[in-house]
C-alpha cells in the first residue's frame, strides 16, 4: 500500500512536495504544493494544462492530472524541506497512453506477464559549463586525452562530491564518478535497480546535477553533442532479465561462451531486430546524430556506434557483453527521455523474446579501424529524420510502445526536425551564396 504524503511530510519536516512528470520530449514539468494540500493531490493529482508541455495535445482538452507515485518520493539532499514526486498523467480518469512513465509501466507490466523482470543500470555522461553556456568551464581542462584526468576530476571535487554524498544518502549504492573523454564531462555510476526504479533515478539524477551545478555557478549539459571536435554524451544502458521474483538471471548461463541464456541471445536480438528505429527514441534530438555519426575526435575516438553489431567485451559496437548475464546497450546518449530509454528497451527486448529473434552474427574487431569490411550489417540512422522514418515502418515496435504514444511522438518530433529545417544557417550562406 502506497505510503500517506502527508504523515511523511510530518515524519521528516518536509514543507512542500514537487510534483513532477517528464512529458514526450524529457522536459521535466512540476508543480510545488504545500504539504498541507497534498492529501488532496495525492488522491486527485496535480492539474495541468497538457498542451502547455510537449505532448500531442490542444488547448481544447481537459485538464492533465499528474498523479504522485509515493513509492518513489525524493526529499531533496540538498534542500530537505522539498521532496520531488514522480507522477503517472491521467486525463478524464484514465492514464495518458502517451505519457513517457505511463508508457514504460504498461511496457513492464507485459513483461511482467511473460515472467520477466527488466533491470537496468545507466551510465550518465555530462559535461559542466560555463553558466552562459559559452564553453567547458575548467580553462585547464585542456589535455588531448583528458579520459580519467586525476588533476581535472579534482579541481571540480565539490561538485562531483556533493552529488555522489547526495547519492550514497538515498541509498542509490553510487560505485564510481569519472572524468570522461571530452574536456569538461564527467561521468557517475550507481547500482542498477528496477526498470521504472531506474527511470525515475535517471530523471531525478539530470535535475540533481543541474541543480548542483547551478549553486556552483556552473551549467550542466546532457546534449549529445555540444563541441564539435570533443567525444559526445552516452547514456550506456545495461541490462539483465530476471524471473518474476526477481532473484534469478534469467539472462545468465555459465555453459555458453558469452554467458548468456538462450533467452538473454533472443532478447538481444530483438534489440538488434528493431535498432534503427529504436534509436529514434534512444536519440531523440537532431544533435544527437552528429554523435553516433560523428568522425574521430580529438581524443582518438568517439566512444559511440554507427552500424547495428553486437560483440564481447569491445566497446567499439552498438551491443557489447562485458560480463555473464548481461549486455550493454551503447546506442543512447545524454537526451534521451528516462522514461522511454527504459520503455523502448523492455519492448524491443520482449518481442525478441516472444518471436525467438536471432541476434545475428558476433563481431570481434575493432568497428573503428575495421568497421568498413562490415558489408552485411544495417548502418545507424544518419538523422532524426531517418531515424523517425525507421519508427514509423516498425509497426511491431510502435504496437509494443503503445499506438497512442507511437503516433504523438512521431507527429511532434517531425514537426521539430520541420523547425530545424525551417532554420538557416551560416553553412548555407558560406556555401552557396556564390551559386
Amino acid at each position: 500500500m502506497s505510503q500517506d504524503l502527508a504523515s511523511l511530510a510530518k515524519e521528516r519536516g518536509i514543507r512542500y512536495f514537487m510534483i513532477s512528470y517528464t512529458d514526450l520530449f524529457g522536459a521535466q514539468r512540476a508543480k510545488l504544493v504545500p504539504a498541507a494540500a497534498i492529501a488532496d493531490m495525492q488522491r486527485d493529482g496535480a492539474g495541468f494544462a497538457g498542451f502547455a508541455t510537449y505532448l500531442d495535445l490542444t488547448p481544447a482538452h481537459p485538464d492533465l492530472f499528474a498523479v504522485p507515485d509515493a513509492a518513489a518520493v525524493v526529499q531533496l539532499p540538498w534542500k530537505p524541506e522539498v521532496a520531488w514526486v514522480p507522477a503517472d498523467c491521467v486525463m478524464d480518469g484514465k492514464p495518458v497512453g502517451q505519457a513517457p512513465r505511463v508508457v514504460l509501466k504498461t511496457v513492464a507490466a507485459n513483461a511482467a506477464q511473460q515472467g520477466l523482470h527488466v533491470k537496468t543500470g545507466v551510465e550518465a555522461e555530462f559535461f559542466l559549463i560555463d553558466a552562459d553556456g559559452a564553453g567547458i568551464s575548467d580553462l585547464k581542462d585542456s589535455a588531448a586525452k583528458p579520459c580519467y584526468d586525476q588533476q581535472a576530476l579534482m579541481r571540480r571535487y565539490d561538485v562531483i562530491a556533493e552529488i555522489c554524498d547526495y547519492m550514497l544518502e538515498l541509498g542509490w549504492a553510487p560505485y564510481q564518478n569519472d572524468h570522461e573523454d571530452a574536456n569538461g564531462q564527467f561521468e557517475m555510476n550507481w547500482a542498477f535497480d528496477d526498470a521504472l526504479v531506474t527511470a525515475d533515478r535517471h530523471s531525478f539524477f539530470k535535475f540533481m546535477v543541474r541543480s548542483v551545478a547551478e549553486k556552483h555557478g556552473l551549467r550542466a549539459t546532457f546534449m549529445p553533442k555540444p563541441f564539435p571536435t570533443l567525444t559526445g554524451s552516452g547514456c550506456h544502458a545495461h541490462i539483465s532479465v530476471w524471473d518474476k521474483t526477481g532473484t534469478v538471471n534469467a539472462f545468465h548461463d555459465d555453459a555458453d561462451e558469452m554467458g548468456l541464456s538462450p533467452q538473454g541471445y533472443s532478447f538481444l536480438g530483438g534489440i538488434m531486430k528493431h535498432a534503427e528505429a529504436l534509436a529514434a527514441i534512444t536519440n531523440p534530438t537532431v544533435n544527437s546524430y552528429k554523435r553516433i555519426n560523428a568522425p574521430r575526435t580529438v581524443s582518438g575516438a568517439t566512444w559511440s556506434p554507427n552500424s547495428v553489431t553486437w560483440t564481447g567485451n569491445n566497446r567499439t559496437h552498438m551491443v557489447r557483453v562485458p560480463g555473464k548475464g548481461r549486455f550493454e546497450l551503447r546506442l543512447p546518449d545524454g537526451a534521451a527521455n528516462p522514461y522511454l530509454l527504459q520503455a523502448v528497451i523492455i519492448a524491443a527486448g520482449l518481442d525478441g523474446v516472444l518471436t525467438k529473434a536471432d541476434p545475428g552474427k558476433r563481431y570481434d574487431i575493432d568497428m573503428y579501424q575495421f568497421g568498413h569490411t562490415v558489408t552485411d550489417a544495417p548502418k545507424l540512422p544518419l538523422n532524426l529524420l531517418d531515424a523517425l522514418r525507421a519508427f514509423d515502418k516498425d509497426e511491431g515496435l510502435k504496437t509494443a510502445l503503445g499506438a497512442e504514444f507511437s503516433a504523438a511522438y512521431i507527429k511532434m518530433k517531425q514537426a521539430e526536425w520541420a523547425s530545424f529545417m525551417g532554420h538557416f544557417t551560416q553553412w548555407e550562406r558560406d556555401t552557396t551564396l556564390d551559386v
